[in-house]
């Protein structure tokens, strides 16, 4: 026998949010909400701290709440751990605003990237990279080991993709291992 149930107007509205959520990896122990943009979502993010603090010094909360669409490539609080000591201080200094700037820029690139479409450009790559450019103006690279993408700064140094695909309003964000270090 066939039940037919009616939802009421709140449980629909809270189902379809539940799929939603299902939809997007959490990060930083985070629900990311795909309807909420890159700084929205980042503040809520335990591991993302140290991003969160960098992106409001450096004056580029209202370009990652704007439009986009971008795709961030995120360092989590341990990769930024991992730069020489005094490294994020000396960054967050007023005076240092401009190569803070060009240090985060250099993890955004204009479009909605998703993972998937960065890999098969990797592999279709006549070198086995998918070569792109940063919004900073740098160069990037992506290349597939193991099945695992990682994300190459011009110094030659990977950061791995440890999450991908969070979707935000204004684009997607991929978090990584490891800061992207600009020339």
């Amino acid at each position: 026998m066939f039940v037919k149930k009616t939802l009421a107007a709140g449980t629909a509205a809270a189902l379809i949010a539940t799929a939603a959520l299902a939809a997007n990896p959490m990060v930083g122990g985070a629900p990311m909400y795909a309807e909420k943009t890159i700084v929205d979502n980042a503040v809520n993010s335990k591991d993302h701290t140290t991003l969160v603090a960098a992106v409001k010094a450096a004056g580029l909360v209202d370009t990652l709440q704007s439009e986009g669409p971008f795709t961030v490539f995120a360092p989590t609080n341990a990769a930024f751990g991992q730069l020489p000591a005094g490294t994020v201080e000396t960054l967050l200094k007023p005076e240092n605003k401009a190569m803070l700037q060009k240090v985060l820029t250099a993890h955004v690139v204009a479009g909605d990237w998703s993972g998937q479409e960065i890999m098969a450009k990797a592999r279709a790559g006549s070198d086995g990279f998918f070569h792109f450019e940063a919004v900073s103006g740098d160069a990037l690279s992506a290349q597939v080991k193991g099945g695992i993408l990682y994300i190459y700064d011009e110094s030659g140094n990977a950061a791995e993709v440890t999450i991908a695909d969070v979707d935000q309003s204004n684009g997607v964000i991929h978090v990584v291992n490891r800061v992207l270090v600009p020339k």
